[in-house]
């Protein structure tokens, strides 16, 4: 009298076959499966990197609601991308003068800091830089400014505010 049903022991051989078939295919191509598995750990290297360096990138979302807490935002693009539109109350710190106006930054070292590029980039070189001067709390823009359009969140232009859709 067999102890599993023989349901279950057809089940248990199909496992079996799937996996001799992943062996198989791992034998045959070892290369490839090298390579996934290089990857693999690389990524996961690539994001506990990240992680250990304290920079924080946020979706447009949570950007939204650190600035509904009380966070000062930074806007690092040029003149002539702030005067097109800017997220509300944004202190304007052109990029290329970014080193050189810490100091007016530096009055906003208790506050939570949200710094906005154009895409993303920059934000994260100022975010580093702000940390390593010492500042706790400093955020990315992931995807900077066009990433805060195509969710639709509201700029300034001039005086009015408008909702980009």
């Amino acid at each position: 009298m067999p102890l599993l049903p023989p349901r279950r022991r057809a089940s248990s051989h199909r496992l079996y076959r799937f996996m001799d078939t992943y062996l198989e295919f791992a034998g045959n191509h070892t290369m490839l499966v090298f390579a996934l598995l290089v990857s693999f750990f690389l990524l996961i290297i690539t994001e506990l990197r990240r992680k250990a360096s304290g920079i924080v990138a946020v979706e447009a979302a949570a950007a939204v609601a650190l600035i509904n807490s009380d966070a000062a935002v930074i806007d690092l693009r040029s003149a002539e991308a702030f005067a097109r539109g800017h997220i509300v109350g944004a202190r304007h710190i052109p990029y290329d003068e970014f080193d050189a106006r810490k100091e007016q930054i530096g009055k906003l070292a208790k506050k939570t800091i949200v710094a906005v590029c154009e895409t993303g980039a920059n934000s994260t070189k100022a975010a580093n830089s702000l940390r390593g001067a010492g500042f706790e709390s400093v955020y990315g823009l992931k995807g900077g400014m066009t990433a805060w359009s195509q969710a639709g969140l509201p700029v300034v232009t001039g005086k009015k505010t408008k909702s980009k859709k």
